[in-house]
């Protein structure tokens, strides 16, 4: 890779995604809100086969995939039965982000909501040429950083991901979701395009579909949350002012009218929720019972409603709650 490109890559670690680099040092990541203690060992697991996780808490491990050593974390909640399947929500942070900071409480408030539902949450990582895995991304197609530039398998990653978690855990194959913000939502629709067999659902967050192709072998129900004032990934189209070195991003309009049409369902929406400062609109008629949504916020920029910045800055949007709403939509699947 030439000096340019390396320059570029690490441009875009440090700008795109609203998780993008750790808070501030003295905060250790794992740090948790009262109540989500790590109360498991986070000791690496590197066996072909792990060993079956039946105890609530954090865990974590590692998985070989492509050469590469691949880290995730999983999240049980207390009320986990070994002997009954349970829902499986796979959580991917933003680009320049990693596993910890999607998996922090004060942010995202993931692990609350999966204590509150009763279903597993794992947070893999992404691609990261730093120890640790810090800085990380998605080869999601168009976008983004390093990943993107080396054309990193994460789809064959996430594929052997959900062996390894099926080995672990009593896995509700009805019930597998991927989700995630930014770059992590641009993964979960390459996921929806390419493992449809496998994911019933995904919720983006501030990031749009920008796969290079996309064929999905049934329908997958998606639920979009979007600022109209996002910097970065332009609710129009584009790349923010902020983000001019990422890709040119598929408006939120565009990527509706797409899954629509590729869940069969009815080409305009209605309108289903509207409170000061946004709405949401969902499509009709989808084949398969599958459901198109799409949440808008009128302010807040590039993040996660209802949630923190990581960096700090202008809140995002309170008018919603994205964490409340996608842990909706995922069980009522």
């Amino acid at each position: 890779m030439t000096p340019i490109h390396t320059l570029r890559s690490l441009r875009l670690a440090l700008l795109l995604g609203a998780a993008l680099i750790a808070a501030p040092a003295q905060a250790r990541l794992r740090d948790r809100l009262p109540g989500h203690e790590t109360t498991s060992s986070t000791t690496p697991e590197t066996a072909p086969t792990a060993a079956r996780i039946t105890a609530p808490g954090d865990h974590e491990f590692t998985l070989q995939h492509g050469g590469l050593t691949r880290h995730y974390r999983v999240h049980v909640p207390p009320s986990h039965k070994p002997e009954q399947a349970t829902a499986l929500v796979l959580a991917f942070h933003g680009g320049g982000g990693n596993m910890d900071i999607q998996a922090n409480d004060r942010y995202y408030g993931q692990i609350s909501k999966a204590d509150q539902l009763g279903y597993v949450v794992v947070f893999p990582n992404g691609y990261s040429r730093l120890p640790g895995g810090k800085l990380a991304t998605w080869n999601a197609g168009a976008c983004c950083g390093a990943a993107r530039d080396k054309d990193i398998d994460d789809v064959g990653f996430v594929r052997a991901l959900l062996v390894r978690l099926k080995q672990q855990l009593n896995v509700d194959l009805a019930r597998v979701f991927a989700t995630g913000i930014s770059n992590g939502g641009m993964i979960s629709y390459r996921l929806a395009c390419e493992m449809a067999d496998s994911f019933t659902a995904i919720a983006a967050v501030a990031g749009t579909d920008n796969t290079l192709s996309c064929a999905p072998s049934r329908p997958v129900s998606v639920l979009h949350i979007h600022a109209r004032d996002d910097e970065r990934v332009l609710f129009n189209g584009g790349a923010g002012s902020q983000a001019t070195q990422m890709t040119d991003f598929v408006s939120v309009p565009r990527n509706m009218a797409k899954w629509a049409s590729l869940n069969g369902c009815q080409p305009e929406p209605k309108r289903v929720l509207e409170v000061p400062g946004a709405y949401c609109e969902a499509y009709s008629g989808c084949r398969g019972g599958a459901q198109v949504k799409l949440c808008v916020t009128e302010t807040g920029g590039h993040s996660w409603p209802g949630g923190r910045k990581p960096l700090g800055g202008a809140q995002g949007s309170n008018a919603i709650s994205a964490t409340d709403l996608i842990g909706d939509f995922f069980m009522k699947r």
